[in-house]
């Protein structure tokens, strides 16, 4: 939700109530997928999308009678062919909603989920689907809840969503309980300061990653010139430093030295972490050599098959900007595999 703070803030400066809307449930081909975020405030204004227009209008109407009656609420649509067509579909599908009052008050959970996003601090929140009953607890990344306390079962759900990237429904004592993932900004770790990385960045930078570009060698860390630059440039082995982020699946790595003393020295511990994505620049006959190295230093091949080379979807790629577009790209369709599981 980073993406709406300046629109809440300006809600909740002109104390405004405001209720939430997630797609908790989707069936065919649903227009937005699961975790779908919309805000509605007492006005009537919005912001986000739960169908990419076919039900917001109806989601709006029934977001008053939630706000003055305090309740929250399950709600159902069916998107017709048409309306899909409309939406970019080929076909229509149905989505569920649950639609709630969010207080934003102090201390509250909704307070600390946006003390959280503010300062890009992981949380996951789990809420209880039953109409007119909603319980809400926020599960930070260090194991501490905020709100009611949940059953083990749900928590460790919660755990097991966050590691796998998906937001989901889960039943506990016929009890129904959405889990939605509020991580933080995604990394893109780039290794080697290559003309590549300049617009790699760029695209990171555009798309809401946190960018950080490591390479020990000092004539490309201090003379490669970043129209817009990293958020850190490390002139240092990846060793020395890889310890220092989270190597976990919100972390996307691109190899582009093209040096394999530096190429190598990531991949022996990029390789056997948890990262989403590494994908390393070069021809098949390179990586044929990458791998042989690899193996040779003890590296399993289960792991070296992690590997996505040569790097980038194929769009016939040229410059270094059409090939940092195909490897963004290639970033953000692994980001994205799980988001309507």
């Amino acid at each position: 939700m980073d993406e709406y703070l300046n629109i809440l803030r300006e809600w909740l400066q002109k104390d405004q109530s405001i209720a939430i809307a997630r797609v908790v449930k989707t069936w065919g081909s649903s227009p937005r997928p699961v975790g779908s975020v919309m805000l509605v405030s007492q006005e009537g204004k919005m912001a986000g999308s739960v169908s990419g227009g076919c039900v917001e209008g109806a989601v709006v109407k029934q977001a008053k009678r939630v706000l003055a009656e305090n309740t929250p609420v399950k709600l159902d649509y069916g998107v017709s062919n048409e309306e899909a067509w409309s939406v970019g579909l080929s076909c229509g599908g149905s989505i569920q909603v649950f639609l709630q009052p969010a207080n934003f008050s102090r201390g509250s959970v909704w307070s600390q989920l946006l003390a959280n996003i503010k300062k890009n601090k992981a949380s996951t929140l789990i809420s209880s689907l039953a109409d007119g009953n909603s319980t809400n607890v926020l599960l930070e990344e260090d194991g501490q809840t905020w709100g009611n306390k949940l059953p083990e079962e749900v928590l460790a759900e919660a755990k097991d969503a966050y590691a796998k990237r998906i937001h989901k429904t889960v039943t506990h004592n016929n009890k129904d309980y959405f889990i939605q993932l509020f991580p933080r900004k995604s990394l893109l770790l780039i290794i080697g300061a290559a003309h590549i990385t300049v617009d790699l960045v760029a695209l990171g930078n555009q798309f809401g990653f946190e960018t950080v570009v490591i390479d020990p060698r000092g004539y490309f860390t201090e003379n490669t010139i970043f129209i817009n630059p990293p958020s850190q440039l490390l002139q240092h082995y990846p060793s020395e430093v890889l310890n220092q982020f989270p190597l976990d699946a919100y972390t996307f790595c691109a190899i582009l030295s093209h040096d394999p003393k530096i190429d190598d020295n990531a991949l022996e511990i990029l390789l056997p972490s948890e990262v989403g994505y590494i994908g390393a620049l070069g021809s098949r006959k390179t990586h044929t050599k990458r791998i042989n190295r690899l193996l040779e230093k003890g590296v399993e091949q289960s792991l070296i098959d992690r590997i996505h080379a040569p790097i980038g979807v194929s769009i016939n790629a040229q410059s270094a900007r059409e090939i940092a577009l195909s490897i963004m790209s290639q970033i953000i369709e692994v980001k994205n595999q799980f988001s309507r599981r």
